[in-house]
C-alpha cells in the first residue's frame, strides 16, 4: 500500500508536519499564490470572453487567441485561470496552447491553478491526463500541494473514495505519501461531512498522534464527542500518548458546550502529565469563563498562563475587559488596563474604546479625560472607532453637546473621515434644536478639509440623502470590523 513508508515516519518529523495548536483554518487552507502584480485587466477579460465563446470541441479557440501572443506572460495566464474557474475544459485548451509561447514558463503555482479549476468543472480525467504529461514531459518536479488540491476537488464533488485514491497514487508520480498528506486528505474529508469514509481509511492505515488528532479534530467538531472519547481511548491502548494538542481538542469542544467542568477536569490531567494548553485554547476557556459569569477564574487562568510560561495576549485581556465594562466595573477595569501594560501587552483599540465607552456611561469624564490624554503616551493614536466612541457618547449625555462637537472636531482636524452615522447622529441633535447654523459651521470646515472623503462627506452633514445612503453602505463593513467586540481571532 502506498502509505506503509507512513509508519517509518519519525516523531520529530511528524512534529514538524502536524501544527494543531494553530488551527484547521490556517492549517489546511491552500491558497493560491498572487504575489505577483495583476495583469492588464482588459487583456484578462478579453482573453476570459474567448474562453467563453469558443468552449465547444468544434470551436477553433487557438484562432481565436492569436491576437494576444505577444501579450502572454504567466501573470496573465494565471489570472486568466482563476477568472474562467467555471470553463475548464475552455481553460486547459487555453493552458496547453499558451504552453507553446514563449512569454509563458509554467511552474507549480501554474499547474496547481488549472488543476483547481479542472477539479471545479469536475474535470478529473484531464486533471490525470496532465499529471501524466508532467511526469513524462515536465522540466519539473510535482509535489504535494497539487495533490491535496485534487483532494478537496475530489471532496467537494462528494467523491470521498476518489479522493482517498488520489492519496494512494501519489507514489505512481513520484510522491511517497506523507504524514502531511494524510493529515490534509483527513481533514478535507472529514470537513464534508465524509468522517464514516476517512475513519475507513483511517483504520487501514498504521498512523502516530498528529494523524489521530486530526480525526479526533472532526469528531469532537461533528458533536460525536463519545466516538472521539472511544478513539482516544484506543490511542491509549496502542501505548500512544496522548500529546498537549490531544487534551487542548477535547478543552475546546467542551467549552463550546458549555460543559466548564470537563474543560477544568482536562486541564488538571494535562498538568499531571506536565503539558501546557497554547494560547489559542485558553483564550476559549477564558471567553466561556467570562459568559458564563465565572470572571474570577478567569483572571486566576490569567495567572495560571504566565505561570506556565504562557503569556497571555491582548484578546487574553479584552474579554475580561469586556465582561467588567459590561458591568460598569470601573476600577477593575482600569486596574486590568495596568496589569496589561505592567505584563508588556499592548492595549488595542478594542481596549480603549470599551473602557472609554463605559466611562462615559457612567458619567466619569474626569476619567475620560484621563485616560484620553494618556493614549498617546502609551503609544496608541484614535481612529475612526475612537472617535465615534466619544462623540455618539457624548452626544447620549445630557448638556454634553460641546464634548461631541470638541472631538467631532478633532477627527476633522486629524483628517479622519467620520462614519456617516456620526455625522447623521450630530446633524440630527443639532437640527431638533434648532441649532442649523452649527451644520452649516461644520459642514464648511469640513468642506475645507484637505481630505477628499472628509471633503465629500460634508455633503452628509448637509443633509444631502443621496449622499447619506450611499455612505452608509460603504461604512457598513468599516462599522462593522471596527466596532463588533469580541472576537475570536485565528488559531494561527
Amino acid at each position: 500500500m502506498a502509505v506503509t513508508t507512513l509508519c517509518s515516519r519519525s516523531r520529530a518529523a511528524s512534529t514538524f508536519f502536524f501544527r494543531f495548536f494553530h488551527g484547521a483554518s490556517s492549517r489546511h487552507s491552500l491558497s493560491i499564490s498572487s504575489d505577483t502584480p495583476p495583469a492588464s485587466s482588459d487583456d484578462v477579460n478579453d482573453i476570459s470572453r474567448v474562453l467563453s465563446d469558443f468552449r465547444g470541441p468544434q470551436h477553433d479557440i487557438e484562432s481565436a487567441l492569436t491576437p494576444f501572443s505577444s501579450k502572454l506572460s504567466t501573470n496573465l495566464v494565471e489570472q486568466v485561470l482563476k477568472r474562467t474557474k467555471n470553463l475548464g475544459f475552455s481553460a486547459h485548451r487555453f493552458f496547453l496552447w499558451a504552453k507553446k509561447l514563449p512569454g509563458f514558463q509554467p511552474d507549480v503555482n501554474s499547474y496547481r491553478i488549472l488543476i483547481d479549476v479542472l477539479g471545479s468543472s469536475k474535470q478529473f480525467p484531464l486533471i490525470w491526463d496532465l499529471l501524466s504529461e508532467v511526469k513524462s514531459g515536465e522540466n519539473f518536479e510535482l509535489c504535494s500541494e497539487i495533490f491535496w488540491v485534487i483532494f478537496g476537488a475530489y471532496c467537494r464533488a462528494n467523491l470521498p473514495n476518489d479522493a482517498i485514491r488520489a492519496f494512494n497514487r501519489m507514489s505512481e508520480f513520484g510522491l511517497e505519501p506523507s504524514l502531511n498528506d494524510l493529515d490534509h486528505l483527513l481533514y478535507l474529508l472529514c470537513r464534508k461531512k465524509f468522517v464514516k469514509e476517512g475513519q475507513e481509511f483511517f483504520d487501514k492505515i498504521k498512523v502516530d498522534v498528529p494523524a489521530y488528532n486530526s480525526l479526533l479534530e472532526a469528531l469532537c467538531n461533528g458533536g460525536d464527542l463519545d466516538e472521539a472519547y472511544a478513539m482516544f481511548r484506543a490511542m491509549e491502548s496502542k501505548g500512544l500518548a496522548p500529546d498537549a494538542c490531544t487534551y487542548s481538542i477535547f478543552i475546546r469542544s467542551y467549552c463550546k458546550r458549555d460543559n466548564i467542568h470537563s474543560v477544568f477536569r482536562v486541564l488538571d490531567r494535562m498538568k499531571r502529565y506536565e503539558l501546557v494548553p497554547n494560547l489559542y485554547t485558553y483564550n476559549c476557556i477564558i471567553k466561556k469563563l467570562c459568559l458564563i459569569e465565572k470572571v474570577e477564574d478567569a483572571h486566576q487562568l490569567l495567572d495560571e498562563m504566565i505561570e506556565g510560561g504562557v503569556s497571555p495576549d491582548t484578546w487574553s485581556y479584552n474579554a475580561i475587559m469586556a465582561f467588567h465594562c459590561d458591568r460598569n466595573e470601573v476600577n477593575r477595569a482600569v486596574r486590568l488596563l495596568s496589569r496589561m501594560e505592567k505584563e508588556n501587552c499592548k492595549p488595542d483599540r478594542h481596549s480603549w474604546n470599551m473602557l472609554l465607552k463605559m466611562l462615559i456611561r457612567v458619567g466619569r469624564f474626569d476619567k475620560v479625560e484621563e485616560v484620553w490624554g494618556s493614549m498617546p503616551r502609551k503609544g496608541f493614536y484614535p481612529s475612526v472607532s475612537t472617535y465615534a466612541v466619544m462623540t455618539h457618547g457624548f452626544l447620549k449625555k445630557k448638556g454634553k453637546l460641546d464634548e461631541a462637537i470638541k472631538y467631532f472636531d478633532m477627527m476633522i482636524d486629524e483628517g479622519i473621515p467620520p462614519y456617516s452615522s456620526t455625522i447623521e447622529q450630530l446633524r440630527n441633535r443639532f437640527v431638533g434644536w434648532g441649532m442649523m447654523e452649527k451644520v452649516e459651521i461644520l459642514a464648511d470646515k469640513m468642506e475645507a478639509s484637505s481630505s477628499s472623503s472628509i471633503k465629500e462627506l460634508s455633503k452628509t452633514m448637509r443633509g444631502h440623502r443621496s449622499q447619506r445612503s450611499r455612505q452608509r453602505r460603504e461604512d457598513e463593513s468599516s462599522e462593522s470590523s471596527e466596532e463588533e467586540w469580541p472576537f475570536m481571532p485565528d488559531a494561527s
